[in-house]
């Protein structure tokens, strides 16, 4: 089910800029950590690691990567609706915080740079369940939805949302 994803060293420096660039703006304008993440967290890993993540879940769709700056939550990572969440260890969840769009689309990329898998897709609606709201880390809670509940990549690359994003 999961799609094996290797950046180029070029796309790895590529998403190294724009995560590092990510981070500058949110220090420069005084940001705090989203999400109760502490200070001590590395901040710039977490950005690249982000960014190279988003890299990944395009390259895996075959779609465009924007290698957007500061758009919060005006649209997705990739196109409108599609939202990336990396996650460093392979058996780990995917993350949805209950403020998350309900008509989102969230895919499971999980690794470090410069190597991924890109592993399913749920939508926010549906990642919603009761059964999923786990409290981690002393973090806030959030859905933490298991790999077993992800829809296949090929599915999402057939959907209409994929071709939305005029890629």
């Amino acid at each position: 089910m999961s799609i094996k994803v290797e950046l180029s060293q070029v796309e790895a420096f590529l998403a190294s800029q724009v995560g590092s660039f990510r981070n500058t703006k949110s220090l420069a304008h005084g940001s705090p950590d989203a999400f109760g993440l502490s200070a001590e967290k590395d901040g710039w890993g977490l950005h690249i690691e982000g960014a190279a993540g988003e890299m990944a879940a395009a390259k895996a769709l075959n779609i465009y990567w924007s290698a957007t700056v500061n758009t919060f939550k005006k649209g997705g990572d990739l196109g409108d609706r599609i939202q990336v969440r990396t996650r460093s260890k392979h058996d780990y969840e995917l993350l949805v915080r209950p403020s998350d769009r309900d008509d989102d689309i969230f895919v499971l990329v999980t690794g470090k740079s410069p190597r991924f898998l890109v592993h399913g897709w749920i939508s926010g609606q549906e990642a919603k369940q009761a059964s999923y709201l786990k409290t981690h880390g002393g973090r806030d809670p959030a859905y933490f939805v298991p790999h077993r509940a992800l829809r296949r990549l090929d599915e999402l690359k057939t959907q209409k949302v994929c071709h939305e994003t005029h890629l």
